[in-house]
């Protein structure tokens, strides 16, 4: 495969990413947009990820290496959460956690270099660069020890699981179109803020479904057979919309 086809892959799964993950927020459970979406949300993140990552180590840019993993990882262990069984483990949270202590250590190891070197810099990444690989990837392998410490996971704080790293693996495609490459679109979007709302607005919807998930009721309202039978995306939406009453 080519250079131009990997940029391809990267630009045309990020946007289909991002449509994708906008149906699937606001598609309603069960329903056939809403599984379709998911689904394809699924293909194009990890085909985004990947293709982001490969281009950041073919251009020096360290940050976009830990970025694309990263956000495959999340991606690929929070459709696995939602596929297994409640109280489940196995080999893949152990490759998981695995996974999430690589990125922290060696996304905090090279932001230090480039802080410590004469330019700040680690290829053309900032030392500041490394920070959200950093956070992010010690969270998640603080929850996938949990997971293996408690032998799975169940009821909300599965689909919080689930939730979050969706949502973030959202926010971060979302924030690298519209925050970071503002040239992209016409100057009045960025001038009214628009595009900065569009790309933390995945980071708001996290936060609240969360919120609502973790801290209220809505989870309990929920029929429990759908989560291992629509797929992530429609599972996820059977735990946060009540199903309507007959």
């Amino acid at each position: 495969m080519s250079f131009s086809a990997i940029l391809v892959a990267h630009v045309s799964g990020g946007t289909v990413g991002l449509l994708s993950g906008a149906v699937a927020l606001s598609s309603r459970k069960g329903t056939r947009p809403h599984k379709i979406a998911g689904n394809v949300f699924l293909i194009s993140m990890l085909t985004a990820s990947a293709g982001g990552a490969f281009l950041g180590f073919r251009n020096s840019e360290w940050d976009n290496v830990f970025g694309g993993v990263l956000v495959f990882y999340l991606v690929a262990t929070a459709w696995i959460t939602a596929r297994r069984e409640e109280g489940e483990t196995g080999i893949v949270d152990v490759i998981g956690l695995l996974v999430a202590l690589a990125i922290a250590a060696l996304a905090a190891i090279y932001g230090i270099e480039a802080a410590r070197s004469p330019t700040g810099t680690k290829g053309r990444s900032a030392a500041s660069d490394f920070l959200v690989p950093v956070a992010v990837a010690t969270l998640a392998a603080i929850g996938d020890a949990r997971i293996l410490l408690r032998g799975g996971l169940r009821g909300a704080q599965r689909i919080a699981r689930h939730l979050w790293r969706m949502c973030f693996a959202l926010f971060i495609a979302s924030a690298a179109i519209f925050v970071a490459r503002p040239q992209l679109f016409p100057a009045f979007l960025s001038k009214t803020h628009i595009l900065f709302a569009l790309g933390i607005l995945p980071l708001i919807l996290m936060v609240f479904w969360l919120i609502r998930v973790l801290l209220t009721n809505a989870f309990r309202r929920t029929a429990p057979p759908y989560w291992t039978n629509q797929g992530a995306g429609s599972a996820l939406m059977s735990a946060i919309k009540p199903s309507p009453k007959k």
